[in-house]
């Protein structure tokens, strides 16, 4: 497959998510942040759900797109012992989430989709993390939600900052549980016959 260099593509990034650009940003790639109307679902396997709404994120973002745009679409979500926890819609629904969290393992999976507008390719994915959560003190959960205030996150959780104290381990992709797999999604693009490192800006990128 030729790989050839995008750097006459925009990078449009189907989402609101503050996590996603930043880990975009940090591999000093520019992003163009479009977030989508696109009417989600929690129904179906876990799999089935991440596909589904990546797929119908990146699909209404394309409908007014440019030929020279990237599309790339995430959803991601929690699993524990099969059920699919959302977003919290209470602090105190996310005190519950932790509570069900603490001592035991779970997994986060994220549903990737991307579209090159102007030759119409699209490649789809899943990465999946298992994640293992120390035994918390009840204090540790109500203190973690009462400085994170984790009503926007999945499981009521992150893995950065105050978060990182929650975990024991990890199986697989860290930057999955962020919320974008970049080897899985730099691979997707790779397909298309885009290589993220050809777009990286030595003086935007980050890292210690």
């Amino acid at each position: 497959m030729k790989i050839c260099s995008a750097m006459n593509e925009t990078i449009v990034l189907a989402s609101g998510s503050p996590r996603r650009k930043a880990l975009l940003t940090d591999l000093g790639i520019k992003v163009d942040v479009r977030v989508s109307d696109a009417e989600e679902t929690s129904e179906g396997s876990p799999d089935e759900v991440v596909t589904h709404n990546a797929r119908v994120k990146c699909e209404a973002i394309a409908r007014n797109s440019q030929p020279d745009e990237i599309i790339i679409a995430a959803d991601t979500i929690v699993v524990h012992e099969g059920s699919i926890l959302g977003k919290p819609r209470s602090l105190e629904e996310a005190v519950e989430m932790l509570e069900r969290l603490s001592g035991d393992t779970h997994e986060v999976k994220t549903g990737i989709h991307v579209r090159d507008i102007a030759t119409g390719q699209q490649q789809h994915d899943i990465e999946t993390t298992r994640v293992t959560f120390r035994e918390l003190k009840p204090e540790e959960i109500v203190r973690f939600v009462e400085i994170v205030h984790p009503l926007d996150r999945a499981g009521a959780y992150t893995v950065d900052g105050p978060g990182s104290l929650l975990v024991a381990g990890y199986e697989g992709c860290y930057y999955n549980v962020l919320g974008l797999p970049l080897v899985l999604l730099h691979g997707m693009l790779l397909e298309l016959g885009f290589d993220l490192f050809s777009e990286m800006n030595a003086q935007d990128a980050r890292f210690l």
